[in-house]
């Protein structure tokens, strides 16, 4: 049976540069596991939400595809359906972090990084050898995701109020890496964290 690999979660409040952080390790020959686009995937036509996604929010699935400006207008401003969502598309990308995993350690990889938004606020951090979390100060955060489309201060605040504290991740995380000096920067802290995790792999196999 193959090696299970050293699982990496990589994590960061909204605008903090994740998914840029997350090419990083992948540049660096380190898989990665995306739960953003597993999402997409499981939105697409025959993905495996839209059928549950169909009978609990009606009008939200439009051509076999779920539309996404629809389903999170929705759940934005309704607590009760952002859970209902989440019970719905939580298992069905846990099953697909596994047959991730399953590939890696099939292939030998000794390193991955699942790249998971809300890993300390679903409790995933449990599952994890390490955790990274990716920062940058709070007026940076601000000004990048009000650069996108559709997006305004009080959205912002909404999806905030739902994500752990920055201080607290910060706290809570293994390894930080810092993105508000730019991607240079953020590149050498990232490839210092995986010199550092290979060290800390070998150490915990010792």
């Amino acid at each position: 049976m193959a090696e299970r690999p050293y699982v990496v979660g990589l994590t960061g409040s909204i605008g903090m540069g994740k998914s840029e952080t997350a090419k990083m390790f992948a540049k660096l020959g380190v898989p990665v596991y995306d739960a953003d686009a597993a999402v997409h995937r499981l939105y697409e036509p025959g993905g495996a939400a839209v059928p549950a996604i169909a009978h609990e929010f009606p009008g939200c699935v439009t051509g076999g595809r779920v539309d996404r400006a629809a389903l999170g207008k929705l759940v934005t401003a309704d607590q009760d359906a952002f859970r209902k969502l989440e019970q719905i598309v939580h298992p069905l990308v846990a099953r697909e972090q596994i047959r991730f995993l399953d590939a890696a350690a099939e292939a030998g990889a000794e390193l991955v990084v699942l790249d998971i938004p809300l890993l300390f606020e679903t409790g995933g951090e449990q599952r994890m050898d390490a955790v990274v979390v990716v920062s940058a100060p709070a007026e940076v955060q601000r000004a990048r995701v009000l650069e996108r489309p559709g997006m305004s201060a009080a959205k912002l605040d909404q999806i905030l109020s739902r994500q752990m504290p920055d201080a607290e991740k910060r706290a809570r995380a293994h390894y930080v890496v810092e993105t508000g000096k730019g991607l240079d920067h953020a590149f050498t802290q990232v490839k210092d964290i995986v010199a550092a995790l290979h060290e800390r792999r070998q150490k915990g196999r010792g």
